[in-house]
């Protein structure tokens, strides 16, 4: 009988570290969701990530009086975000946090991306898990959103839409200069211009040659809508739950090189769920992967 027991147990055993691996995570933590003064909101979610330990970088509001209410993203740092950032190529995207207050059918949503999602779709050698505990305490986390079913570890860490569509390190290659202060400097003078309708957040200069800045997207008049993040957003973001953490888009100066994630990827990792048809879906934003590209690039001072 004993025999018979313990036999059973060592077939089950794969099955049960089976399911402890298929644990699967959503883009998006929502801290909370109820009714309030907008500003009011901002300037509680400001004060509570300062107490936290986090270096606001900067914030904007993408958009106001559309089909949200109100909104204004926070984007932060701290020291844990900053050595993640240098473990491995790329990293140094996930090291500006970005929080997000908006307004939407009179109530006031405070939303963040979810550390244990992001750190396995950016292929971070660190789970961030203190991350998540500490954005938790600071600002709360009633729920995750963004995806039905969500994702595995697995499956982000080798993240693409579908066949033909880039992987995570399938980057824009928007310019190369002689040296990273040159393409640094560069990117600085065109993003104070606000060369073809892109204007800076933010800046953060984590050493060893790699500068990242958030970048705000407006179309000028005249200009191609495709690559406005208002646009983009009212055909992507329509769930009740806002995404506005998607925002703002990064430019990296890593070395001599300036980059940026493709936006076929950027999207589709935030908004795992979007269909490649129909209302509300990918066919619907088809030319802004190419429009956001050309617009990055100019401010990079690409060719």
């Amino acid at each position: 009988m004993l025999s018979a027991v313990m036999l059973l147990g060592i077939v089950l055993l794969p099955y049960a570290g089976g399911a402890q691996a298929a644990e699967r995570y959503k883009p998006f933590v929502l801290a909370s969701k109820g009714p309030g003064d907008f500003q009011e909101k901002v300037k509680e979610t400001e004060d509570a990530l300062k107490n936290a330990g986090f270096e606001i970088l900067g914030e904007y509001t993408p958009y106001k009086d559309t089909f949200v209410d109100n909104t204004r993203v926070i984007v932060v740092t701290n020291d844990e975000l900053k050595k993640v950032a240098g473990m491995s190529r790329y990293g140094a995207f996930a090291a500006p946090w970005r929080v997000a207050v908006t307004q939407y059918n009179g109530e006031i949503q405070v939303a963040y991306e979810n550390p244990l999602y992001f750190a396995n779709a950016y292929r971070l050698k660190s789970d961030l898990k203190d991350l998540a505990e500490t954005l938790k305490n600071a600002l709360g986390a009633q729920e995750t959103f963004g995806s039905k079913k969500g994702l595995t570890a697995r499956k982000l860490r080798k993240y693409h839409y579908t066949f033909g569509m880039e992987y995570f390190d399938d980057v824009y290659e928007l310019a190369e200069y002689d040296s990273h202060q040159k393409a640094v400097d560069t990117v600085e003078k065109n993003l104070e211009a606000g060369v073809g309708g892109v204007t800076k957040v933010y800046r953060l200069d984590l050493g060893n040659n790699v500068t990242i800045f958030g970048v705000a997207r407006k179309a000028p008049p005249g200009g191609d809508e495709h690559m406005d993040e208002e646009w983009i957003m009212k055909n992507v973001d329509f769930a009740p739950l806002k995404g506005t953490a998607y925002l703002p888009y990064e430019i990296l100066v890593d070395g001599d090189k300036v980059v940026a994630l493709h936006m076929r990827f950027r999207m589709a990792v935030h908004y795992p769920d979007l269909k490649m048809m129909g209302k509300n879906s990918f066919m619907n934003i088809m030319p802004s992967p190419k429009a956001v590209e050309v617009a990055l690039k100019t401010v990079a001072g690409g060719k």
